[in-house]
C-alpha cells in the first residue's frame, strides 16, 4: 500500500460563498462571475477537452495582455491542470499575485479582479502544497481567510502533517469537526485526525476516524450519483487496514476503489492490488493488475499524472523484477529518481522516494549481474571477455545504487520506522523487498534498530516479521543456528498471506539445512520458494541443488558441464530431479521436478518467447544443448510471463503535453478495467 493521500487535493478555490460577487451565466475555471470573452473562450475549449486550443487561447491573452491577471492566471490553468507543468505554472500565478497584491477585500472589490485575485491565492496554496512547500501554502491559506474571510481551517491539516506537526493538524481537525457542518469541511478533517492517529501508532483509532470521514462522504457521493464513495478514502483506509494486518479488509477496500474510475484522484487502486498481488504470490492476478492499471492511468488526468508517476514506475519495477526483465526494471527505477517527486498529496515525502527508487534499482542491476552470470555458463570460456565486462558494470552498478539507498536510509529514526510492518505514512515497500536494506546498512546495525523497533511495540500484532528480519540478519552474519531457530519460528508465526516473504525465509532456511546435511527438509524448503518466488534465487545468488537422472544419452554429459558452470545450480545427488527427455523425432525437453514427480519448470528446445531476454548475436553459434540449457535458466528463475516490448515501453510513460480523450478504444477500456 502507498503512503496516505490528501483527501483535498483540487478543492481548494471552489467555494466564495462568503465572498460579496455578481451571478454570471455559466461556470468557468470553478467560478460563476468570470465575464471576459478570453476567459470564456478558454474555458469552453476545456470544457470541450480541446486542450491545444485551450493553450493557443491562453498564450494569445497573455501576448494581448500581459498585464491582465486574468490572462496569466488562464495560462497557469491551462499548464497546471492539462500539461501538469508545475514550474511553469507556478511562474505565471506569481506574476499574476504580483498583478493582485490586494490587502483588503474592499481593494479587491475596488480593482474589479477580486476572483483572479482569489483564485490565484488559492491555486498558490494549491501549487505550492504540491511542490513540497507547505509553509508557502499556509500563507497562501491564511492570506485568503485574511482577506476574503473565508475558512480555510479544513485545508490546514495537510500541510502539517507534511512537516510533521501532528499535533497542530489534531488540533486543526478538532476545531473544524466541532465548528462546520459542510459534509466535504468534515470529511477532510476526519481524513486528517486519521493520519494522525496512524502516526500516533494508534491504528485502530485511525480506522475509526478512516470510517468517520467515508461516512461524512456517502452523502456527496450520492449527490453526485456514485454508489461508493471517493477513491482517497477507500484508500487510505485499506493502509490503515494492512497496518492492522487485516489483508480481506484492505483487499476488499481496494475491490471498492476500483469499481469507479477517478481520473482527478492522486491513488491509483491498481497499483496498490498489484502490490498486494505480488505478495500474496497470486501472480495470474498481479499480471492482469499491470494491464488495468495502465488504462487506468491513462484516464487519469495530467496533473494526477505528474503526482503519481513514480509510483507506477516502481510498482511496475517490481514486477517486472519479478518477471526476469531486470534492463527493464533498471530503466523504470533509473527514470524514478531522475525526475522530480510531487508528493504533495502523500504523506511519504521525495527522499523516501527516492530512496525506494535507488533500492530497487540496486536489486535489478545485481539481477543483471546474475543473468550475465547465467549466460556466459552456456559459453566457451574464452569468448565471455566482453560479457564479463558487462558483468562487472552492473555489478559496480549495483553497489553505487545501493551506496545511495543507504545513505537516504541513514536516519536512525526512520529505519526504525521501516522495520513495523507496512509502516504507516510512510513509502511503501514491499515486506519481501525490505529485506535487502540489510545488506546496505549493516548486519550489526540493523540488529540494533531491530531490538530497538521491538521494544517501541513494532511487532505487537504479529512477532513473525521480527523473526523473518532475524533470519536474514543471522543469514548475513553466517550464524546458522540461529538462522535455524528465527526462521522455524517466523515460518509458523507469519501470516499466511505473506507468501513472497515466507518465500525467502524458507530459502534461508533451505540453504542453511543443507549445509547442515538435512537434505531432505532442505528440499522442501528450496521447493517452496521456487515455486512462490522463483526470482529469489537469483536475488539472494542461491544455488539450487539438482540431480540429473538422464541417462547416458547424447546430450547428458554436456547438460552436466552446463548445470555445474550455472550459478544457479549446483550437481548433487540428494537434489531435485533434471532429466532430459525425446520422444522420436520432436524436439528435446529440459524438466526440473519436485521430489513427487511434478513438473517445476520444463522448457523445449527452440521454444523461445517472444519478447523474452533475446539470444544475441554472437550466441548463434552455441549448440542445442547450451541453448537449451539458457532457456531452463530464464524459465526456471523467472515467472513465465510475456511482457511485450511495447508495453514495457508503455510502463516508462511518456512526457505528458496534452491530453486527448479521443481514443476510440478508451471506453472499451474503462468497461474493461471497471468490470468484474
Amino acid at each position: 500500500m502507498p503512503s496516505f493521500v490528501s483527501a483535498q487535493d483540487s478543492e481548494q478555490g471552489q467555494d466564495l460563498s462568503n465572498v460579496p460577487i455578481r451571478s454570471a451565466s455559466r461556470l468557468c475555471f470553478g467560478m460563476t462571475d468570470i465575464t471576459e470573452p478570453q476567459a470564456l473562450a478558454v474555458c469552453d475549449a476545456l470544457a470541450l477537452d480541446q486542450n491545444v486550443r485551450a493553450r493557443e487561447l491562453a498564450q494569445q491573452w497573455v501576448a494581448e495582455a500581459p498585464d491582465s491577471p486574468g490572462a496569466q492566471y488562464a495560462l497557469a490553468e491551462v499548464l497546471f491542470r492539462v500539461e501538469g507543468n508545475l514550474p511553469r505554472a507556478l511562474y505565471h500565478l506569481n506574476i499574476a499575485e504580483s498583478l493582485t497584491n490586494y490587502t483588503s477585500l474592499g481593494r479587491a472589490l475596488e480593482s474589479g479582479n477580486l476572483v483572479w485575485h482569489y483564485l490565484t491565492l488559492s491555486q498558490l496554496s494549491y501549487a505550492h502544497q504540491l511542490i513540497g512547500n507547505q509553509e508557502e501554502s499556509l500563507v497562501y491559506l491564511d492570506k485568503i481567510s485574511q482577506i476574503y474571510g473565508q475558512d480555510t481551517e479544513s485545508f490546514r491539516g495537510w500541510p502539517l502533517i507534511k512537516m510533521k506537526r501532528y499535533d497542530e493538524a489534531r488540533e486543526s481537525a478538532e476545531k473544524v469537526l466541532s465548528t462546520s457542518n459542510s459534509p466535504g469541511e468534515r470529511s477532510r478533517a476526519w481524513n486528517t485526525l486519521c493520519a494522525v492517529e496512524l502516526a500516533d501508532l494508534r491504528p485502530n483509532e485511525s480506522l475509526a476516524a478512516c470510517q468517520n470521514a467515508m461516512n461524512e462522504d456517502t452523502g456527496i457521493a450520492a449527490a453526485q450519483g456514485f454508489e461508493d464513495l471517493d477513491t482517497v478514502h477507500l484508500l487510505n483506509s485499506a493502509e490503515v487496514s494492512l497496518n492492522l494486518l487485516q489483508f480481506a479488509e484492505a483487499e476488499d477496500f481496494l475491490d471498492r476503489a476500483s469499481r469507479r474510475m477517478d481520473p482527478d484522484s492522486v491513488g491509483n487502486p491498481w497499483v496498490y492490488k498489484l502490490y498486494l498481488y505480488m505478495n500474496q504470490s497470486r501472480f495470474d492476478e498481479a499480471r492482469q493488475a499491470l494491464d488495468r492499471m495502465l488504462v487506468w492511468r491513462e484516464n487519469q488526468t495530467p496533473l494526477v499524472g505528474v503526482m503519481n508517476r513514480a509510483d507506477h514506475f516502481m510498482v511496475s519495477a517490481a514486477f517486472l523484477l519479478l518477471s526476469g526483465y531486470a534492463d527493464d526494471a533498471a530503466r523504470l527505477t533509473q527514470a524514478a529518481l531522475n525526475q522530480p517527486d510531487r508528493t504533495g498529496s502523500y504523506t511519504a515525502d521525495e527522499a523516501q522516494k527516492d530512496s525506494y527508487s535507488a533500492l530497487v534499482n540496486s536489486m535489478a542491476h545485481q539481477m543483471r549481474y546474475q543473468q550475465i552470470r547465467e549466460r556466459m555458463a552456456t559459453r566457451p570460456w574464452f569468448s565471455n571477455g566482453r560479457l564479463w565486462i558487462e558483468a562487472q558494470a552492473a555489478r559496480f552498478q549495483a553497489w553505487r545504487t545501493g551506496r545511495l539507498a543507504a545513505s537516504l536510509f541513514a536516519d536512525e529514526q526512520t529505519l526504525v520506522s521501516r522495520l513495523r510492518p507496512y509502516a504507516p505514512l510512510d513509502v511503501h515497500i514491499p515486506e519481501w523487498m525490505e529485506h535487502e536494506l540489510i545488506d546496505l546498512i549493516g548486519a550489526g546495525v540493523m540488529a540494533e534498530l531491530l531490538d530497538a523497533a521491538a521494544a517501541e511495540g513494532a511487532f505487537t500484532l504479529n512477532e513473525g516479521y521480527y523473526f523473518a528480519y532475524q533470519s536474514e540478519i543471522h543469514a548475513r552474519q553466517g550464524r546458522r543456528q540461529s538462522l535455524l531457530t528465527s526462521a522455524e519460528q517466523a515460518l509458523r508465526l507469519l501470516p499466511g498471506q505473506e507468501v513472497m516473504l515466507r518465500a525467502r525465509v524458507s530459502a534461508r532456511l533451505a540453504n542453511a539445512l543443507w549445509r547442515d546435511d538435512r537434505h531432505e527438509e532442505a528440499i522442501g524448503h528450496f521447493t517452496y520458494a521456487l515455486r512462490h518466488d522463483p526470482s529469489l534465487f537469483r536475488r539472494l545468488d542461491i544455488a539450487l541443488p539438482v540431480t540429473l537422472t538422464t541417462g547416458n544419452t547424447l546430450f547428458s554429459s554436456d547438460l552436466s558441464d552446463y548445470l555445474q558452470r550455472s550459478p544457479r545450480f549446483m550437481l548433487h545427488n540428494q537434489g531435485l530431479a533434471v532429466s532430459i527427455q525425446q520422444d522420436g523425432d520432436a524436439e528435446p525437453t529440459l524438466c526440473l521436478r519436485d521430489r513427487q514427480g511434478d513438473s517445476l519448470s520444463c522448457v523445449q528446445a527452440g521454444d523461445w518467447p517472444e519478447d523474452r531476454p533475446a539470444l544475441q548475436e554472437d550466441d548463434e553459434e552455441l549448440d542445442e544443448i547450451a541453448v537449451l540449457m539458457r532457456q531452463f535458466q530464464h524459465q526456471t528463475f523467472a515467472l513465465g510471463y510475456n511482457i511485450s516490448r511495447s508495453q514495457r515501453l508503455a510502463l516508462l510513460g511518456t512526457s505528458v503535453i496534452i491530453s486527448s480523450r479521443d481514443n476510440s478504444n478508451l471506453q472499451q477500456q474503462r468497461e474493461a478495467v471497471l468490470g468484474p
